[in-house]
């Protein structure tokens, strides 16, 4: 008798909580609200237009220590454990064949301040850092002013 009961209460549970969704969210799963807009979950957004990369151009940065940013086209790169296309310009082996600026010395320095042979594996991951440059509008407001100078 007593599994009985617990059965009928989970079944009352769940019916019970599938009422109360429906109550919250009446016709579906419901949307999704981000950064970029509204968008239920049924249907699928179009994929937002490709930004227009600058080539060649140089950016100024915009406060102290920021990592540059990448003045030219990234797409297709493979940056994954097994390749990085990166290291194929920008290591200090490549870059002056390519004309390309060299990594900073410190991306051959581990955690414990050993300097390396290859490029640590901590900085290996060049996009986690750096971002392709471009006129993209803001996703949320900023009113961000770099300094003038350092007192």
């Amino acid at each position: 008798m007593k599994k009985f009961l617990v059965a009928l209460f989970s079944v009352g549970a769940v019916l019970s909580s599938a009422v109360f969704a429906n109550l919250d969210n009446p016709g579906g799963i419901g949307g999704l609200e981000s950064l970029r807009g509204n968008t239920n979950l049924e249907e699928t957004r179009p994929a937002d237009a490709f930004k227009d990369f600058p080539k060649d151009q140089i950016v100024e940065d915009s406060f102290v220590y920021q990592p540059p940013l990448i003045p030219h086209s990234i797409r297709n790169y493979e940056v994954s454990l097994n390749a990085n296309k990166c290291l194929a310009c920008h290591s200090w082996k490549n870059a002056k064949q390519s004309g390309a600026t060299k990594i900073s010395v410190t991306h051959y320095v581990n955690r414990q301040d050993a300097v390396l042979a290859d490029v640590s594996p901590r900085r290996y991951f060049c996009l986690q850092c750096h971002v392709p440059q471009t006129d993209a509008k803001p996703l949320v407001e900023n009113e961000f002013q770099s300094v003038d100078s350092l007192k």
